[in-house]
């Protein structure tokens, strides 16, 4: 597994946001962090990893809406019978995928399974906006590091790649976290 390092400015721009906040959680500690990236098979993206190790470990005013999860959580509203998240597998998407495109062209359990493994393989849970709006930062797999909304209707990736970006920004989870702090939507204005 690569483990790359974060840009000085990255770490300082979200030092600057978190101090900004008078709920931030202390940061986890490198321990915490190890730990669980050897009990999960993985190792976190930079520069969330550090992030989380050095500068904050929770934000309860966001991003998103209902604040930035602690490292190893997942929101109140994910769901008790919901299955075991495998971090370690890719995460199965590259371009945005909205469900009705395939929920009626593949059988329902192919469909439920491809749908369970956006919500569950290769990514760690920021936080939720409710109504079922999880953020995601994918963990392992070619969209390592990018952030991705998924919900009812599809998941989305954060970030402008391609010029064709469904949810305008910076990818990464250093622009995601910008992109809350200057107050601007996470959709392109219609």
């Amino acid at each position: 597994m690569k483990k790359e390092a974060s840009g000085p400015d990255e770490l300082a721009t979200l030092r600057e946001i978190v101090t900004s906040q008078p709920d931030a959680a202390p940061p986890a500690g490198w321990q915490a962090v190890r730990s669980f990236e050897a009990e999960h098979g993985v190792v976190l993206p930079e520069p969330y990893r550090t992030f989380v190790a050095e500068i904050c470990d929770g934000l309860p005013a966001g991003p998103p809406d209902y604040g930035l999860l602690p490292f190893a959580q997942i929101p109140d509203d994910w769901g008790a019978g919901r299955p075991r998240r495998l971090l370690a597998e890719p995460f199965p998407l590259t371009d945005a995928w909205g469900w009705e495109e395939d929920e009626e062209a593949l059988p329902e359990e192919e469909f439920e399974d491809r749908v369970s493994a956006v919500y569950d393989h290769g990514s760690l849970l920021l936080g939720t906006d409710g109504c079922g709006m999880y953020w995601h930062l994918v963990v392992s797999g070619p969209q390592r590091g990018q952030v991705w909304l998924i919900d009812e209707f599809g998941a989305i990736p954060f970030g402008d790649r391609t010029g064709t970006c469904l949810m305008p920004g910076t990818p990464g989870f250093t622009g995601w976290v910008m992109h809350w702090a200057q107050g601007r939507s996470w959709y392109p204005a219609s």
